[in-house]
């Protein structure tokens, strides 16, 4: 591990004399073996052989299903199985699939989401005519617990190809789920893992920043990969308790040193502000189910994101007036005041 940057990971070449593949579909999983099926169903739909894709499943030591038996049920000898022999946490364990990694191209893809027909194919040629970029993404689709679609990622230019200007609007907001993303295996060697400084959100969005900072990346207009929302996951208590939020303020600052000088603050300012109102909207579907503490945390991140008056206006708006202000008290921003 570079003593540079402690706080990520080594991905070291592969060693000499290892076969090696043009991709290696990576899927990391955690108690999710019953979307599993689906997700290994839909890469092994597109499978381009033994000698060209790895494809291996990376279990976080899972203790309420059985992976290995899905992998075997489908796999039947084509996919790979390695399971931690302790739960090592979600992103060492993205660091256990890039370092097991083989292949020239790298997909990682979560245990609960899929690819549809062509992401392989199309994603390859973006790398093949345009070798210097780093990463080739595609627009992405969510889809809820039953895979129903819900929503799709917004268009970022009309055609596919190289984008322009990508990392001033890469760094103002997440654009980018993880499986619709591929990257080159050496730009991990080469930028190292995941930030482990972000322990439930925005390490995803902190590494697209990096690669963006030092690479073009290629962009497929056709929306090919799925992300899957509203299943069982690490971040339902940290949206409650607000620590999302506080993980991207924390990238927000890490992400500034990949910034030109010239445009680093007004940049910072509009993540920020981006996030302040994410954090603001989210704090508005907890108040109208009730859900007063995570509304309060939400509403807080909020204002510590961003200040600004068009924030504390759109606060206002949420019609929690009064919860409002006592917030701004917990913060020690208003003197107090009979509520």
């Amino acid at each position: 591990m570079s003593q540079q940057y402690p706080y990520r990971a080594t991905i070291p070449p592969v060693p000499e004399g290892t076969p090696r593949t043009l991709w290696s579909v990576m899927i990391p999983t955690y108690n999710c073996a019953n979307y599993l099926r689906e997700t290994l169903a839909s890469v092994l739909a597109q499978d381009p052989g033994y000698d060209v894709m790895q494809i291996e499943v990376v279990d976080d030591h899972s203790t309420k299903d059985d992976p290995a038996a899905v992998v075997e049920e489908l796999g039947h000898g084509r996919v790979s199985f390695y399971r931690q022999p302790e739960n090592v946490g979600y992103i060492r364990n993205f660091e256990t699939c890039l370092q097991r990694s083989r292949g020239k191209l790298i997909h990682l893809l979560h245990g609960d989401d899929c690819v549809r027909d062509g992401f392989y194919r199309k994603l390859q040629r973006g790398f093949e005519e345009n070798p210097e970029v780093g990463a080739a993404f595609c627009r992405h689709l969510h889809m809820d617990e039953h895979g129903h679609w819900t929503y799709i990622s917004s268009l970022e230019e009309p055609e596919s190809g190289i984008l322009s200007n990508w990392l001033e609007q890469i760094a103002v907001r997440q654009r980018i789920q993880t499986p619709s993303i591929v990257v080159r295996r050496d730009v991990y060697e080469k930028l190292g893992g995941y930030d482990r400084r972000m322990s439930c959100w925005g390490e995803d969005w902190e590494m697209w920043v990096r690669i963006a900072a030092c690479y073009p990346v290629w962009y497929e207009v056709e929306p090919l990969a799925l992300y899957r929302t509203g299943s069982a996951s690490l971040t339902g208590q940290s949206v409650r308790t607000g620590k999302n939020i506080q993980d991207f303020r924390k990238a927000v600052d890490i992400v500034r040193e990949y910034l030109p000088t010239e445009c680093a603050d007004k940049l910072t300012q509009t993540a920020l502000r981006n996030y302040a109102f994410y954090a603001l909207n989210t704090a508005n579907e907890f108040f109208s189910v009730g859900d007063r503490y995570a509304a309060k945390n939400q509403l807080r991140e909020a204002l510590l994101c961003h200040s600004s008056p068009s924030v504390v206006s759109s606060s206002l708006k949420l019609g929690i007036k009064i919860f409002f202000i006592k917030v701004l008290l917990k913060l020690g921003w208003a003197q107090p005041v009979n509520l």
